[in-house]
Order: structure tokens, then sequence, then C-alpha cells
């Protein structure tokens, strides 16, 4: 079968039309600025995308790594072309995660490809695969949605490594006609593995997730923790000390509070960046159990300080319980952002972990409950 010879062109100033492919996202003009024209396929007009990642993606980056600017930061599904692809050039396949598909597309630097990416609500392969947004229904829909059997003569497609737990290639080529082939872990070994026949090397298929890994994903669980947790947590803390018979002393609940809110952030910063620093050194598997030692750890660190030294025995188990407590939550949520663990890990995490994080909270409230009953000699 041949396929006609498709013509790049480029948008005119001004000219707003748009075919079912072109991807428009909230903020960008007609066409994005990694868009460098479009081109007409089978299944309407798309777009070639730049393999120059800029400044003003890094700056995305950045914004994406430290906050919720990462909650809408998608391209469009459906079909791109990287370089000039013609009918013999190959196919991979990506999320529609922004940052997934600028890794991607700045490793295409003098490759002429096609891209298919999927609908995976904006998450990067790994978590889309184990979400099962990267799968094997939405990979069909899209190849069938570009209508690729007739944009390309050959019958395979490229899917990332870490997208393979989501994808059933048997399947997909019973419904498409493509062959599945999975691709290397890092986008950087793409040129790499088309050069040497579609076969990966065992240094292809590891995971490095090294401490500078680890680092970059610290950001994403201290942003949630401080904006959605952290304000009402601190709100409690100064309310409780601060309450009185006579009403609130704003003195008492910022003496008696202050070094509650400091444990706050410090349980934070064990959960969410010492336990993912260190954790091929703190024992056991369960990222729950990891967190509460570091939280441990560090709260008898803390402790070392007058600042945080507990005269009330009440106070004192309420610290030992709640904060070593909060800094396993917190690094529980790291569990989704690592290759360490599968969902049924996660799952199982989840059923034991919950229930003792509730009574627990609750013996801790109640602590601190009795403490200022006795303040008050009601107790």
């Amino acid at each position: 079968m041949s396929t006609p010879q498709l013509k790049f062109i480029d948008k005119r100033p001004g000219d707003k039309s748009q075919g079912p492919f072109v991807p428009v996202r909230k903020g960008f003009q007609v066409r994005p600025p990694w868009g460098t024209g479009t081109f007409k396929a089978e299944a309407g007009e798309a777009y070639r995308v730049s393999t120059e990642v800029t400044r003003s993606d890094l700056w995305e980056h950045f914004k994406c790594r430290t906050s919720s600017f990462r909650d809408d930061y998608t391209v469009r599904p459906g079909l791109y072309a990287a370089g000039n692809p013609h009918s013999n050039s190959d196919v991979l396949v990506s999320a529609n995660y922004k940052l997934s598909f600028d890794h991607l597309r700045r490793e295409l630097k003098g490759l002429d490809v096609w891209i298919v990416v999927l609908d995976t609500k904006g998450i990067n392969v790994w978590c889309a695969a184990g979400k099962g947004t990267f799968g094997t229904d939405e990979l069909v829909r899209q190849i069938t949605s570009a209508k690729l059997d007739r944009v390309v003569d050959h019958r395979r497609i490229i899917v990332p490594q870490l997208g393979a737990p989501g994808i059933n290639a048997h399947t997909v080529r019973q419904m498409t006609g493509f062959r599945v082939h999975y691709g290397p872990v890092y986008a950087r070994d793409i040129r790499e593995f088309i050069n040497a026949g579609y076969k990966a090397t065992p240094t292809m298929r590891t995971v490095r997730f090294n401490m500078a890994d680890r680092l970059v994903l610290t950001p994403m669980e201290i942003y949630p923790a401080m904006k959605k947790y952290y304000p009402w947590y601190a709100l409690a803390i100064l309310v409780a000390f601060g309450f009185q018979p006579a009403g609130i002393i704003f003195r008492d609940a910022w003496q008696g509070g202050m070094p509650f809110l400091l444990l706050g952030l410090i349980s934070i910063l064990a959960g969410a960046v010492l336990t993912p620093l260190l954790l091929p050194i703190v024992p056991f598997r369960s990222f729950a159990v990891k967190g509460w030692i570091v939280g441990i750890a560090s709260l008898f660190v803390a402790s070392r300080f007058p600042l945080f030294r507990q005269t009330s025995a009440f106070l004192f188990f309420f610290t030992y319980i709640f904060f070593p407590l909060a800094s396993s939550y917190v690094a529980l949520q790291f569990t989704g952002s690592t290759t360490f663990t599968g969902m049924s890990g996660v799952k199982k995490e989840l059923r034991i972990s919950i229930p003792i994080y509730l009574v627990c909270t609750v013996v801790s409230l109640l602590l601190l409950v009795i403490y200022k009953l006795g303040q008050w000699r009601i107790l």
C-alpha cells in the first residue's frame, strides 16, 4: 500500500482554521510554541513538533515540578510528526503529560518519526500505565482515530518500556494489525534502539532511580502537603493552644503552638525529602514504615533542642505518636512516584496504613484534649 506524500505547511498569521487533530490547549495560540508547522494527515490536520526545548519550556517544567501547574500540563492526544516523516518512518507512543512529551521530542533531533500521543489525563507514562489510562484500549483508539494504517506502510509501533504494564501487545495486534515493540526505559536511548533493529540492550532495560532522580520529585510531594494540609494543621494548633475559657489568647497560641508548627514542617520534610533521599538505606520495603522511621529519627534530633522538649507527659506522647505518623503519611504518597512498588503493593500498604493513621490521629487528639482540660484544671 502506498501513502500520499505529506506536505508540511505553516499556519499563516491570523489563520484560525483547525482540523480534528490540531492540539489546542488553554493559554496557547492556534499553534503552540513547540509547534513548527502543520501537516495534512489522513485523519485531518496535525502538528509537526520542534525537537528543541526552549527556556520557556524549562520554566514550565520548573513550575510543573513545584506547583499545581502540572494539573493541566497537557498536550492534546493525537498524531504528531518530528522532522519529515514518511510512510516508512517509525511510530513512537507517548503520554499527553507535556513533561513526558517534551522529554521524548528533545531526543528526536535528526530523526523523522511519527508520534502518537495517548490521552492519559495528564499523567506520565509510568503512573498512567498503573492507572490504566496508558492502556490497550486507548492505544487502539488513537491508532484507529489517526488512521495510522493509511499513514504508514509498515505495522510496527514503539511503546516506552514503562508503559508495558498497561499494554497487551497481542490484543493491539489483533485489533489494529500493529505489532508493539517495547522501547527503552529512557527516551535518550530511542535512536540507538531503532538503529539496533528494535532490540534493547540490558542497559536500556534498566531503571536507574538514583538520588538525583528521587530529589527532583520531592517538590511534587512538598507542594500538596504544604498547600492542602499544613494551613489547616497550623490553624488547628494555634486554636488548640490559644483557646482558654476566657477566649483565644494570641500570646498563648503563638508561644504554645510554635514548637508544634515547626515539628509539622519537620515531619513534612522528613516524609517528602529525607525519606526519598535515603530510600535505599532506610530498612523495610514499606514506604509507610520508612517514613515512620525517618520521622522518629528526625523527632529525636529535634528533641535535643530546648524548644522541642516537653514537660507534659500528654504532650510528649502526642508528639511521638502524631508527628512520626505524619511523616509516614507524607512518605507513603511518594510510592506512586517510584519504580520500587507495583499497584498491588501500593494497595496493600493503603489497606494496612490508613486504619492505623485514623486510630492514631484519634488517640493524638484525645491526648491533646486531656492536656487542655488539665491545663484548665478540669481534670
